[in-house]
């Protein structure tokens, strides 16, 4: 099991990082990776990040289907930030 505090950090960096690189680094599975990351949304400590343009209807919530490519959301992983 990670530390939180490994996984914050790296969080932290600037750097992008998939479920797997994260757990690759952290020395760790990609199951611990995912429950560190669902107990830290939980408690506030970070959250997702959605692709949005933030100017249509349908960025509301998730990627925007109607300014990104076809089915370009589908090679993006998932994004957390920090919450300070």
């Amino acid at each position: 099991m990670i530390e939180m505090d490994e996984l914050l950090r790296l969080l932290q960096d600037g750097n992008t990082r998939t479920i797997e690189q994260l757990a690759a680094e952290l020395q760790t599975t990609e199951a611990d990776v995912r429950r560190q990351l669902e107990f830290l949304e939980h408690i506030g400590a970070i959250r997702r990040v959605y692709n949005s343009c933030g100017t249509c209807k349908s960025c509301s919530g998730g990627a925007c289907k109607s300014c990104m490519p076809q089915n370009a959301e589908l090679n993006m992983g998932e994004l957390w930030e920090v919450v300070k």
